[in-house]
């Protein structure tokens, strides 16, 4: 792939590791499998020990320490802690970017964050290609990523200069259509009424729906609180580990 990454996993594994780095985690490892990520916690750097996040069909694995709520990664949970976490469609989409320059985690909550960042980087390492990487369900692409996709470039559109505007391929287009098409999103449009948007899309689209019918709505609210979060988390090639590169809460 090369460039830079943005990994989207909105509902939930992305929104559920920037917060879990932005309320005091000290890292977030990524595992593939149920079996990778109870090695990776057993030989884990923390004392005390490595927390174990994850799910299969959004609910929360047998023995593991939390779940892939963002609600579950407060302060008194985390802060201080190391966390190994392993999801459905998230930590597999991190997996398959191995090969890119900078893996970056993005979600709704991080969005100016992670756009900022991004053009940083990519002027300062002198990469010409951003890849948003919509983890989607069962290899299908789906709704709540591409809006979020959409969000992000919404934000960069609106930040480049005139003179240097992105170059948007097919797909990066309708993303963004489906964002606009969704919020409204225009400069007279308040930001409460964008989240009221998003949060009624997000209950339309497959991983919402699925949250729903599992009674975990209220993911659904946090994972749309736009730019509520100021941490990007950013992949360790040497250790594997995602750690923050950016501030606290914004």
């Amino acid at each position: 792939m090369g460039g830079i990454a943005i990994v989207i996993d909105v509902l939930r594994a992305s929104t559920t590791i920037i917060t879990a780095l932005a309320h005091g985690a000290l890292g977030v490892r990524p595992a593939f499998t149920i079996e990778e990520a109870r090695l990776a916690a057993a030989l884990g750097p923390g004392i005390p020990g490595t927390l174990l996040g994850g799910e299969r069909g959004g609910i929360k694995i047998d023995g593991f320490d939390l779940g892939n709520s963002p609600l579950d990664y407060t302060p008194d949970r985390v802060v201080g802690r190391w966390l190994v976490i392993t999801t459905t469609n998230g930590t597999a989409a991190i997996d398959a970017c191995r090969d890119s320059a900078v893996v970056f985690i993005g979600a709704m909550v991080n969005r100016l964050a992670v756009v900022r960042l991004a053009r940083a980087t990519a002027i300062s390492r002198d990469l010409c290609d951003i890849h948003l990487v919509c983890a989607g369900t069962d290899g299908e692409v789906t709704e709540e990523d591409l809006l979020a996709a959409g969000a992000m470039l919404w934000t960069a559109h609106m930040e480049a200069p005139s003179s240097a505007r992105d170059i948007l391929d097919t797909a990066s287009q309708a993303a963004l259509a489906s964002y606009c098409a969704a919020t409204k999103a225009g400069p007279s449009r308040s930001h409460a009424a964008i989240e009221q948007a998003l949060v009624k899309a997000l209950k339309a689209s497959i991983g919402g729906r699925n949250l729903v019918a599992l009674g975990m709505d209220r993911d659904l609210h946090a994972a749309a609180t736009i730019d509520s979060l100021a941490v990007v988390p950013i992949l360790d090639r040497e250790t594997g580990w995602l750690i923050a590169a950016g501030g606290k809460e914004a």
